[in-house]
């Protein structure tokens, strides 16, 4: 199985052990941030990138995608778990429990309990299994939690040392403290962040890939006031949309489906243009 970052890429020559991946989790993997109407899903992000990683030269490789925005740690157990092993995936990625961490209550612990024993039934299964840290949010709109974060990643270290499973470390990954990580909401990772994201994710799994590091252009300088607006306009368009979803109980992802619900080709029909180059 591979042992994620203690594997030196250049060392695999071979072609990639895996043919059928499946990905689980939220709106983070559903790619949402990195809008593409090309993508199925109108959504691209990381776990395609990766997918698309993947597929090149394996010609019987296939990929789904399983993960709702706005889901629950507890969602993702009850309504992807199941259907992901009925697809019999030799390769799961699972991030959850962040919006979890968002809400009062959140307990990294219990979390990470929950967690541990859905990891244990993935490897189980004998797929290779692929969990993420939460990045480092202190300099975000998120910076509230930064504290439950990492003790959340300390415990997810813990559950893949268990269960033999591979960390995707994206609080190691500083890049990601860039501002044009982010999509303008604040709150998920832009194109840039996801494909950065997709390239760790491809070096912590040893396999070589065609993505370059990608360097963000330098910001003009900005006024107090221009800082300001932009500070009243996202307040306006996500702030509080999201504090009148939470006090309705409702999810960004009521209504919303899985956007590639069964393991299928990753290159065809709407995969973005130039992405089976």
């Amino acid at each position: 199985m591979p042992n994620g970052p203690t594997v030196d890429p250049a060392l695999h020559s071979e072609p990639h052990p895996w043919h059928r991946y499946a990905a689980l989790g939220d709106s983070f993997t559903e790619g949402i941030g990195d809008p593409n109407p090309e993508s199925i899903g109108g959504n691209r992000g990381w776990a395609d990138r990766v997918a698309e990683e993947l597929a090149r030269g394996q010609n019987d490789f296939a990929y789904a995608n399983l993960a709702v925005r706005g889901r629950l740690l507890q969602q993702i157990i009850d309504q992807q778990v199941e259907p992901a092993l009925a697809l019999r995936p030799d390769l799961v990625t699972i991030s959850a429990g962040g919006n979890d961490l968002l809400r009062p209550g959140g307990d990294p612990d219990v979390l990470a309990e929950k967690l541990d024993a859905v990891v244990a039934t993935l490897t189980g299964s004998g797929a290779t299994v692929v969990l993420f840290t939460g990045p480092d949010i202190r300099e975000t709109v998120l910076g509230s939690i930064r504290s439950k974060t990492a003790i959340y990643n300390e415990n997810l270290r813990t559950v893949a040392a268990r269960h033999e499973a591979v960390i995707a470390d994206m609080w190691a990954l500083r890049q990601l403290k860039n501002p044009q990580m982010w999509s303008s909401d604040r709150l998920h990772f832009s194109p840039l962040g996801h494909h950065t994201i997709a390239a760790m994710v491809l070096d912590t799994l040893a396999v070589r890939h065609t993505l370059e590091p990608l360097q963000p252009k330098d910001l003009p300088a900005r006024t107090w006031r221009a800082a300001r607006a932009e500070d009243f306009v996202w307040a306006r368009e996500y702030f509080v949309p999201w504090v009148l979803r939470r006090l309705r109980h409702q999810s960004s992802g009521d209504g919303v489906i899985a956007k590639r619900p069964e393991p299928v080709p990753i290159f065809g029909p709407g995969m973005p243009p130039g992405a089976a180059d």
